[in-house]
C-alpha cells in the first residue's frame, strides 16, 4: 500500500518551508540548482511521520541542519534514535552544523553532494 501524506504533515511541511533558518536558506539556495548529473533535493521533505529539512531520494539521503538546540545530551539521544530507525530502512542522516554552514559554506555543500553522490553510486 502506498504511503499517503496526511494533511497535518502536508501544513506542517509547508509552514516549515516558508519559516526556514537563515543556514537552511543558504543550503537551499545551492541544493536546489539542477543540472546534469547533479543529485535533486527536495526541502522539508516528508518522510513517514518525520521532516526532513533536505532530502535526495535517489540516494536516500536525509540532510539535517543541526543549531544550538541539538547540543543538549537529551536532543542527541533523540537524534541519534531516530537516526538509527532511519539506517533500518535504508536512509542516511548527514547531520550539518549550522555554524559550518555559516563558517564555509562551500565545503558544506561539496560534502553533501559528494555524499549523495556516493550513495547514488553504490545503489
Amino acid at each position: 500500500m502506498a504511503y499517503r501524506m496526511s494533511n497535518l504533515m502536508r501544513n506542517r511541511s509547508g509552514s516549515l518551508r516558508k519559516a526556514m533558518t537563515e543556514p537552511e536558506v543558504m543550503l537551499w539556495s545551492r541544493l536546489k540548482t539542477r543540472g546534469t548529473g547533479r543529485p535533486i533535493f527536495r526541502r522539508q521533505y516528508v518522510y513517514k511521520s518525520m521532516i526532513f529539512d533536505f532530502y535526495c531520494p535517489a540516494a536516500m539521503l536525509a540532510v539535517e541542519v543541526d543549531g544550538a538546540t541539538h547540543w543538549e545530551e537529551d536532543a542527541r539521544a533523540r537524534d541519534e534514535a531516530r537516526d538509527g530507525w532511519l539506517r533500518a530502512r535504508g536512509v542516511e542522516v548527514l547531520r550539518v552544523e549550522a555554524s559550518w554552514v555559516y563558517r564555509d559554506l562551500g565545503a558544506a555543500i561539496d560534502a553533501i553532494l559528494r555524499r549523495a553522490e556516493e550513495r547514488i553510486a553504490g545503489r
